[in-house]
């Protein structure tokens, strides 16, 4: 399928800005739709079903704003791991892919791409494309909800003609020159505090913005069937390389041993005052210990997208001005 007509929600946001430029790039036509600010106090899968049902006002000004579109991609979304404010964290990243998945069902669009987050698996050894979720914060609960309710809609629409395709990319830990993550990353890699554990050559889910985008349009433009999970490919970095085009300097490396420990230690004290430092906490783990990926859906069908991670870590360094 080639989607002629696409609408993003989110359009001037991080990823949903990439996927515009991504798109037009493409000379696809695209129109930026202006996302609805939510909040839901829902924590199941049926009251946020049911909540979203009752606002027929946002349902309706959706479905309008998609009328003509082949593939609608929501990258709107509130991207705060360390915040704690449930009701504005499931409004944002669990109410809004419903109403956008109703809305695409009542305009007849034919795709609808959810852009969600590996954080929904926690520390799981391997990320997959199950549906299997591991929340282990706030914000990684909403995105897990909001991917929940998306599945209990595809299994409620199975087998209607008129039914939106719905699928869910999980991006990893994206990179962008200019996104505070990144600009952080780099101080870090910068200073004597830089390290790995172990040798630096365990491989680390750190990706490009650019990449995402260049993805995402590939996804939406494939021709065939696509799976309700989608894991965002590999780059190849691993935490070595990480820190070193980040900081233009070798890391430290320290013994597993001891970075377990502090991991443990800081997630202790995290819980003794409501897991407030989870996303920090799980933001050092991989940095130190990474994690690695199933090859999955993009390997097997030979999407891959053209690797940009290195190129922004170097970029993020440079804005430093060291």
């Amino acid at each position: 399928m080639t989607a002629h007509s696409w609408r993003v929600l989110g359009a001037t946001g991080f990823i949903g800005s990439a996927i515009t430029t991504a798109l037009r790039s493409r000379d696809v036509q695209v129109t930026p739709v202006a996302t609805p600010r939510l909040a839901s106090p829902a924590t199941t899968v049926h009251h946020l079903i049911e909540h979203a049902h009752r606002l027929e006002s946002v349902i309706d000004y959706l479905a309008e704003s998609f009328a003509g579109a082949d593939t609608v991609v929501n990258a709107a979304g509130l991207a705060a791991p360390d915040q704690t404010h449930q009701q504005s964290l499931t409004g944002a990243n669990a109410l809004l892919p419903v109403l956008v998945a109703l809305a695409a069902h009542r305009t007849g669009v034919r795709r609808v791409i959810h852009m969600s987050s590996a954080s929904v698996q926690a520390d799981a050894p391997v990320l997959d494309e199950s549906i299997r979720t591991a929340p282990f914060s706030p914000y990684s609960f909403s995105k897990a909800l909001g991917e929940s309710a998306l599945y209990r809609l595809h299994s409620q629409w199975e087998g209607e003609d008129r039914a939106p395709e719905i699928t869910v990319i999980r991006a990893t830990s994206v990179m962008g020159s200019d996104r505070r993550t990144t600009r952080l990353l780099a101080r870090f890699a910068s200073s004597p505090l830089s390290s790995v554990a172990g040798d630096g050559t365990a491989p680390t889910p750190v990706t490009s913005v650019t990449a995402l985008a260049q993805f995402t349009a590939s996804v939406g433009e494939f021709p065939g069937a696509l799976p309700p999970v989608i894991l965002q490919p590999w780059e190849g970095a691993t935490t070595g390389s990480v820190l070193r085009d980040a900081g233009r300097r070798h890391p430290t490396s320290l013994p597993p041993w001891l970075c377990r420990a502090v991991i443990a230690t800081a997630r202790f004290g995290s819980s003794v005052v409501g897991h407030r430092y989870a996303g920090l906490i799980r933001r050092l783990e991989v940095t130190w210990f990474g994690q690695r990926q199933v090859p999955g859906w993009a390997h097997e069908h030979h999407v891959i997208p053209e690797p940009h991670v290195q190129e922004i870590l170097r970029q993020a360094h440079l804005a430093l001005g060291r």
